[in-house]
């Protein structure tokens, strides 16, 4: 049987003349782009640059919001009402939308950033909230998920389309979340250990946590986040890693989780 999966990244993190990560380059090698909506990071400029190119390379846009905290790079805990947390994902989404279009492109998924990722990944009717306001604004858009997390429920239960994600350069706990960035070895940096710790769990499909146990999981994209010092060796050890491996490297689908 042949196995297939994307390559996602977190993208459009510069502000101004500020420059975060190696998007251009990141764009060469991934298959879809999680594009900051300019609350946690990110300005309209680079939004428009980000989705133009990312257009340009046939690569799947995804809108990723998160909390407004452009010092905290959308990484510091937040306490919003439900309410309010719908609004703040329909706003950001919105930009992406508008941004895309004009760009040429179209959003076609959604996936939360930061800190609100990790507390929606526990907090399922937080994870309710924010979904139902994304499909509130499209109800075909794709929402990518932590998999095995309360995320990956939520969007079981609402039905929509959906993309299960695990991390190349993140540790994982024995409850399918990340380990916090603050303790020792929760970041990998090392390129190749990257690429072959992902070929080990897309193969088995599931997580393997830093105590060795197996979550076992729907895999649909790899995470290779673009803000690290060695991102784009990371990228291209992990495509290149699956690739001799007999993995496809393409797009996901969206289906919803059975």
């Amino acid at each position: 049987m042949t196995i297939s999966v994307d390559l996602n990244a977190d993208m459009g993190e510069s502000f101004g003349p500020w420059v975060m990560g190696s998007d251009g380059e990141l764009l060469d090698t991934i298959t879809s782009a999680n594009i900051a909506c300019g609350f946690h990071a990110g300005d309209w400029d680079v939004m428009a640059k980000t989705m133009k190119t990312a257009t340009e390379k046939g690569v799947g846009i995804g809108a990723h919001p998160g909390f407004p905290d452009l010092q905290g790079f959308g990484r510091r805990r937040m306490s919003l009402p439900h309410e309010s947390l719908g609004n703040l994902v329909r706003y950001q989404l919105g930009a992406a939308q508008a941004m895309a279009r004009a760009a040429g492109g179209t959003v076609r998924h959604l996936k939360l950033h930061g800190a609100l990722s990790n507390m929606t990944s526990e907090d399922a009717e937080m994870a309710r909230a924010c979904y139902e306001a994304a499909l509130s604004v499209d109800p075909d858009i794709i929402i990518m998920v932590l998999a095995g997390t309360a995320q990956q429920r939520v969007v079981m239960d609402l039905g929509c389309r959906a993309a299960c994600e695990i991390f190349a350069d993140r540790a994982y706990n024995d409850d399918a979340t990340l380990v916090d960035r603050s303790l020792p070895g929760a970041v990998i940096h090392d390129a190749d250990l990257a690429g072959q710790r992902m070929v080990e769990m897309v193969r088995e499909g599931a997580i393997i946590t830093e105590s060795g146990a197996r979550i076992p999981t729907r895999i649909d994209t790899i995470c290779l986040h673009g803000d690290g010092p060695t991102a784009v060796q990371i990228a291209k050890s992990v495509r290149a890693t699956l690739e001799a491996d007999g993995v496809t490297v393409k797009k996901f689908t969206g289906d919803p989780v059975a």
